[in-house]
């Protein structure tokens, strides 16, 4: 486990006990309706919470004289900070992410303790309850040239060349959604991204020049160009809430279009994302 700078677990002086809350589900809020007139309930969605994991550890330093910074080390490390920090934990040959806050440390001050091998316990709360690849994922692309052979209102699914400028395919190796952070680079105008089997868009009436960067946190629900001004207003009718646009797992394929006339293919989109699991 690595939390912030410092490493626990195996190899560590930090040992662990115990591990509980990271291959349970995350507790869930069901929107399930009972039916007022007869048996049975009307299935509602299933919303995940937050995840709470809990740490069981004892302190073995190599010598005596080591616990006092080792300890000192441990409460640096997990005092209280109001950000979410990354925490990395390896186990079963699988490596994973999450963003998290210590809630709650306990160490036992009894006869171990005073040999300077306590035994404690570490309790994190993810607010996003999905664990991550630790690698990001990143698929580009440029605008393409002016060519002929798609005509408006487009019909879904759209027939598809795996590879070309204008096209790209981004693949969720998880079982959950996973929330992009798409960047479009200019010269543009009204630049989209359009999936290519549903056609749920992002698309923003705005212009950007060479240089200029609209940047789209889905997880976040913001539009930043050249990270400062909000570009929430210049979203279209067709184009879908920003937090909405989720990766579902398995392969999504996009088109990246412009304004009807406007062919620059120095225009790029690119999609940044990280594989989620449950």
């Amino acid at each position: 486990m690595q939390w912030g700078g410092l490493l626990l677990g195996e190899t560590t002086p930090y040992v662990g006990v115990q591990l509980t809350g990271w291959d349970d589900l995350p507790d869930l809020e069901s929107g399930t309706v009972t039916m007022p007139t007869q048996h049975g309930a009307w299935p509602g969605a299933l919303l995940a919470g937050t995840r709470t994991l809990t740490w069981d550890f004892r302190i073995l330093p190599h010598r005596a004289d080591h616990f006092p910074l080792l300890l000192d080390r441990l409460r640096r490390a997990t005092g209280i900070q109001q950000e979410e920090q990354s925490l990395v934990i390896q186990l079963a040959g699988f490596r994973r992410v999450m963003w998290a806050r210590v809630t709650k440390r306990a160490i036992s001050a009894d006869r171990v303790y005073t040999r300077g091998e306590p035994t404690g316990s570490l309790v994190w709360e993810a607010s996003d309850p999905r664990r991550y690849e630790v690698t990001q994922s990143v698929a580009r692309t440029r605008l393409p040239d002016a060519e002929p052979g798609l005509g408006w209102p487009l019909a879904w699914p759209l027939e598809w060349e795996r590879s070309g400028a204008g096209r790209l395919e981004v693949v969720n190796d998880g079982e959950a959604p996973t929330h992009p952070v798409v960047e479009v680079r200019g010269p543009v105008k009204r630049p989209a991204l359009i999936d290519a089997d549903t056609g749920r868009a992002l698309e923003y009436a705005t212009a950007l020049g060479p240089g200029d960067v609209l940047t789209i946190d889905t997880a976040a629900g913001t539009v930043l160009f050249n990270g400062t001004d909000s570009h929430l207003y210049a979203a279209t009718a067709r184009s879908a809430p920003e937090r909405t646009f989720a990766l579902e797992p398995g392969r999504t394929r996009f088109l990246f279009t412009a304004e009807p006339g406007f062919h620059d293919r120095r225009a790029s989109v690119s999609i940044v994302w990280r594989s989620a699991f449950w």
